[in-house]
């Protein structure tokens, strides 16, 4: 077996009434969830309760993870259709699934995962993010309309290409990533609510500082309210699993 050890917090923001953010964490099914849910009060936290309430049903079925968001996807058509929630509702969504000494990453939309990797006297700790906005400022800046430096700062950074329960997509495209876990390393997922409001460098001092895992999610949750607190926050912070057995598969069934 391997121990995995994770924090996860939402906070509802400074100006904002109700949070429309919704997460799951289960150490025990190697599945870590962060949806941020939009269409007004009582809309978007049904769209976001649905995307985690469908992936972690989805996944104990035996879905992949790259399925259990598309299905999730459709169980927000399908509400809204029904009456449930608003017309238009929608959520985006990033999800971690870990198995042995290994992980794959999905995501739609903006919600971001971050991988922070601890120095070991010859290299610094490095920090990174993993996933690629579906935005309109991430087009822009692929298509070289703008530099990586006016990400942060362009006035239509919120501006999302596709999320779950778009009425003008049958299918979204579901991205992916793969990876191996490294001794010390936490994988970091959030909804725009800690990303738009805490620059990079300060996440990675946060994370890097001496103190414990609750400790240092809840200074990320304190870094964004510090920073007006905008938008709803969540975060969910995910260390390299110890091994706890020698034999083990790396595949993921």
């Amino acid at each position: 077996m391997f121990l995995m050890r994770h924090c996860a917090l939402t906070n509802v923001g400074l100006q904002r009434n109700n949070n429309e953010d919704a997460y799951y964490a289960s150490a025990s099914q190697g599945l870590w969830v962060v949806a941020d849910g939009m269409g007004g009060h009582a809309a978007g936290e049904v769209a976001s309760a649905i995307v985690v309430d469908t992936v972690k049903k989805a996944i104990a079925a035996g879905a992949s993870l790259e399925e259990a968001i598309q299905q999730s996807h459709h169980e927000i058509l399908n509400a809204a259709s029904a009456g449930v929630g608003g017309a238009g509702m929608g959520s985006t969504v990033v999800a971690l699934r870990s198995k042995d000494n290994s992980y794959e990453i999905c995501w739609v939309g903006d919600s971001r995962a971050y991988l922070f990797t601890p120095g070991d006297g010859e290299r610094e700790a490095q920090f990174r993010q993993l996933t690629t906005d579906h935005s309109y400022v991430q087009m822009l800046y692929q298509s070289g309309a703008i530099s990586e430096d006016e990400l942060d700062s362009h006035p239509e950074k919120n501006i999302i290409t596709q999320c779950l329960g778009s009425v003008e997509l049958a299918e979204v495209q579901v991205d992916k990533i793969v990876g191996d876990w490294h001794p010390g390393a936490i994988i970091l997922l959030c909804s725009d609510g800690l990303s738009d409001t805490v620059r990079a460098h300060k996440m990675k001092e946060i994370l890097s500082s001496t103190q414990s895992l609750s400790g240092k999610t809840n200074a990320l949750i304190q870094a964004a309210l510090d920073g007006g607190g905008k938008d709803n926050i969540t975060a969910e912070t995910i260390v390299a699993p110890t091994r706890l057995n020698l034999f083990f598969s790396r595949a993921f069934s």
